[in-house]
């Protein structure tokens, strides 16, 4: 009998030790447990750890497709029409107004928009600014969803992002990557955007469409892939016109149909090295421009504006841009190594300049 109760021990003990191993590497089947790895969980109660449905489903409804077209029938769904380009577009308003890049409706003799709902309608042109490949287009239609939008929300570096567009026209498609730098200059003929860079995927058709961050919120227009050659790109490097500069454009196109830009009239020395701080060399005056009026000669270096230090060309020339025609501001020149402040009344720029 004793030896009975001393077997049974052994195997409690036994049963206990192993229980105990069970549960250290098992955890999920202690009572209660929800850990998402069990052994025993149902199928449908897994869920993916990360996703970005829920901003996909904020942000998408508001990007619509857009198409150039010419010679299209009165019905928009007999699909007779020639398409002449294709790109993206993100509803702004309630209004119906639609921001999307210059190239993608220039020289369109109809512009026609397809919303993800199924709805197609003309679109009208509201305004263009060629200088940052925007341009503003409005449907006339009711219920639109609209963009989630933040006024204060900055991108920044390392943060998740989404493009959303319709690429070589196979539908809406989403592709995700990151900020990879702000402030990018110099990759435009204009030189008037400071582009987001990003690595998530932008092709043809993307053009137009919505960057949004991991809430769903509107952080840039999607404008173009960088190219290394006519006949190479570089994948992983694709830019955006940033929020802040569109939404102002949109706000001018659609109150004055133009973008009014304050006018200087002088070119500058373009530093070796796109990366290099260096005040901008005047190389040229316009004649009867604002600069010469001014004083700025051949020869001046720039290296403040209204008590501002410059650091570059494109700085001078966006401040200079950015002043409301007529309003006199203060340009500190370096000449013949002699620091000299001049008046300056800024213009307005030229059409076409």
């Amino acid at each position: 009998m004793a030896r009975l109760f001393k077997d049974l021990g052994k195997a409690i003990l036994l049963g206990l030790i192993l229980a105990a191993v069970l549960l250290t590497f098992f955890p999920s089947l202690r009572k209660g447990s929800d850990d998402s790895q069990g052994l025993f969980r149902k199928e449908n109660n897994y869920a993916p750890l990360l996703s970005f449905s829920s901003a996909v489903r904020r942000a998408a409804p508001a990007v619509v497709n857009i198409y150039s077209v010419s010679n299209v029938g009165k019905d928009l769904y007999e699909q007779r029409g020639t398409i002449k380009g294709l790109g993206s577009g993100v509803i702004m308003t309630a209004k119906g107004h639609i921001l999307t890049n210059f190239h993608v409706i220039h020289d369109a003799d109809q512009i026609v928009v397809a919303l993800q709902d199924g709805r197609v309608s003309y679109a009208e042109l509201v305004g263009t600014d060629p200088l940052t490949d925007l341009a503003v287009l409005q449907v006339d239609l009711d219920n639109l969803p609209v963009i989630p939008q933040d006024p204060h929300n900055q991108a920044q570096v390392g943060d998740v992002v989404l493009a959303i567009g319709n690429p070589y026209n196979i539908g809406q498609t989403i592709t995700q990557g990151i900020i990879s730098a702000t402030g990018r200059s110099g990759m435009s003929s204009t030189g008037y955007q400071d582009f987001l860079q990003t690595d998530a995927a932008i092709n043809a058709g993307n053009s137009g469409g919505a960057l949004v961050n991991s809430n769903g919120v509107l952080v840039g227009i999607n404008t173009a892939l960088f190219h290394v050659s006519e006949r190479m790109d570089a994948p992983g490097i694709s830019f955006a016109i940033p929020y802040t500069l569109a939404a102002k454009i949109l706000k001018e196109l659609v109150e004055n149909g133009r973008v009014i830009r304050g006018y200087f009239g002088v070119n500058y020395q373009q530093p070796r090295v796109p990366i290099m701080t260096q005040p901008p060399l005047i190389t040229a005056v316009d004649k009867d421009s604002p600069a010469e009026k001014g004083g700025i000669k051949v020869g001046d270096l720039i290296v403040g504006i209204d008590g501002k230090p410059i650091r570059n060309g494109l700085e001078a020339m966006d401040l200079v841009a950015e002043t409301k025609p007529g309003t006199q501001i203060e340009v500190t020149v370096v000449r013949d190594g002699k620091q000299l402040k001049l008046k300056v009344t800024v213009g307005e720029r030229p059409p076409g300049y």
